[in-house]
């Protein structure tokens, strides 16, 4: 059977197909328009319907709309419960709402052929709770899916028995722990519902000095949810304005909001563990890219196991809401395997580009050995290999690589980005071998969605792969499911004796990760990156400008 998942309406519009409990294919809309998260510059009142990444889809897999059994999307406009009080504009509910009823005629106009009848809602947080406990490679387990807000709630807890989900706790809006986080995000001077990563980062520099103040503010309740106070963030510190310089003041509430965070998932997670007795946790929302406080939640919670969806944010509804429906005909669904679930073009495609382009390139004889001989000299490397990622994180299909040992590479690849200096970049390493530098988060960590120490006598080694505080977002390499990048890691080793290289988004500030060949072109001829690896092939600055 096949089912179509859609995410709309909020942010990160997206598209994802299962057929016969497979995930055949998932894409964001944004890396096809090149529109990040499907916002600016496109109005409120015209945030996009994924149709690109739709037909993409279903043309991946040779799937014709009326060939589809359900779709799935990712809102049920008859839950909405209107003044919750989570809205800064009044009007943008009822727009919401109005946009959800009529998504099954848009989708039947985009994908011509397609039955308007057979386009089903689903809630947003019931989407979200399938990404997480039908995708993880376990079976039964608890479940918490925690985010800005759903159609009238903002978080929901339970149990995935047998692949049947039985909801345990939700909580009403306004009360929202993802609302709260954007609130502060947009008071330090970023964007408020993209950019809470930042505040991430930026709270490593501070000590939370209000968080007594806070506890009393954000407060978990005996019935397994949370309060939220109003509160007025101007009472810490004076609003940053983009680009701003921060001060202590800035990196102290940051610190505290994250670690009142930290406290109240936890208190979430207790109740829960106490609820269903399940040793495994699968996550995923918003507030689950939050990679500190996962690593927290594995530490110091009841959990055994936890099991991130790589696409916690909206963009993974699309994929929920699909294996929600597989679900519910009765299709058994089969373990998130690999986010390598986007495009990808083939070696002959690739030099076609190429010459089109007239751009000077190399076809090695060992593509593995030459970039890994790139980057011990200390080139930063665009690496495009394979299908592009599901999710915000960049696993080695899309990525910017540079050597480990260098301590001004964090900063040079910020330069190369255009992004705030005070962001760590992460570590890729073999699975093999990961112990052996860190430690604390859980290994194998192939997602990049917790953080670890790195072990004292490797941070000299490794200094740009280490964030201030002394941990690392690591993605570990299994060679059996990345073999050329696993290659390139051990060749990297066999010359420098490390056996990481530094790994961040290929993409610029503002702007959707690479995707296309074409944009990985225009990506090598604008920034200051000394050679391109895309599929067998290698373009070297220095030759692109010799020709």
């Amino acid at each position: 059977m096949k089912f179509l998942g859609i995410n709309a309406i909020f942010h990160d519009p997206s598209a994802a197909l299962v057929i016969d409990g497979e995930i055949a294919a998932a894409a964001e809309e944004e890396r096809f328009t090149r529109r990040k998260h499907g916002k600016e510059p496109v109005p409120l009142s015209a945030w996009e319907l994924p149709e690109q990444a739709a037909a993409w889809c279903l043309r991946q897999a040779g799937v014709h709309p009326a060939d589809l059994d359900a779709v799935a999307y990712s809102y049920d406009p008859s839950l909405v419960r209107h003044g919750g009080g989570a809205d800064r504009d009044p009007n943008w509910e009822d727009l919401r709402t109005t946009y959800a009823y009529r998504a099954p005629a848009f989708l039947a106009a985009a994908l011509p052929g397609l039955d308007p009848a057979r386009v089903h809602f689903v809630s947003h947080h019931i989407a979200h709770a399938a990404s997480a406990g039908l995708a993880a490679p376990y079976g039964d387990s608890a479940v918490m899916v925690c985010d800005g807000r759903g159609e009238a709630t903002s978080y929901l807890a339970g149990r995935y028995r047998n692949g049947e989900l039985t909801v345990l706790a939700e909580q009403d809006l306004p009360h929202s722990l993802g609302l709260m986080y954007e609130e502060v995000t947009e008071h330090l001077g970023f964007h408020r519902s993209s950019d809470e990563y930042k505040v991430m980062a930026m709270a490593s520099y501070g000590e939370p000095r209000f968080l007594e103040e806070l506890r009393e503010l954000i407060r978990p309740t005996a019935d397994g949810g949370f309060r939220v106070a109003p509160i007025t963030w101007t009472d810490y510190t004076k609003p940053l304005r983009q680009g701003e310089p921060w001060t202590a003041d800035h990196t102290d509430l940051a610190a505290s909001v994250q670690l009142r965070l930290e406290e109240v998932l936890l208190d979430l997670a207790r109740w829960l563990h106490r609820k269903t007795g399940e040793r495994r946790l699968t996550m995923a929302g918003g507030v689950a890219l939050n990679c500190v406080a996962n690593t927290r939640l594995l530490h110091d919670g009841p959990f055994d196991d936890i099991w991130v969806q790589p696409a916690s944010g909206d963009a993974g509804t699309a994929l929920g809401g699909a294996l929600h429906l597989a679900q519910m005909y009765g299709e058994p669904t089969a373990p998130m395997t690999s986010v390598a679930l986007g495009r990808g073009w083939d070696d002959e495609e690739l030099r076609a580009l190429l010459n089109l382009a007239r751009v000077p390139y190399e076809r090695p004889a060992d593509l593995a050995a030459a970039v890994a001989e790139e980057l011990a000299r200390d080139g930063i490397v665009a690496w495009f290999q394979g299908r592009g990622e599901f999710g915000p994180r960049a696993l080695g299909g899309r990525s910017l690589l540079a050597h480990p040992g260098n301590p001004g590479n964090t900063k040079r690849l910020n330069d190369v980005k255009g992004r705030e200096q005070f962001r760590p970049v992460a570590p890729m390493v073999l699975a093999g071998r990961a112990a052996e530098v860190f430690s604390r988060g859980p290994l194998p960590s192939p997602y990049m969605l917790f953080v670890h120490d790195v072990r004292p006598r490797w941070r000299e080694r490794i200094p740009a792969a280490v964030h201030v505080d002394g941990t690392a977002r690591v993605q570990t390499v299994d060679p059996a499911d990345d073999p050329p990048l696993a290659r390139m890691l051990a060749e990297f080793e066999a010359r420098t004796g490390l056996p990481v290289v530094i790994n961040t988004s290929l993409n610029t500030a503002g702007r959707p990760t690479v995707d296309d060949p074409r944009d990985a072109l225009e990506y090598f001829g604008s920034a200051p990156v000394d050679a391109l690896a895309i599929g067998p092939f290698l373009v070297r600055r220095g030759q692109v400008f010799a020709s």
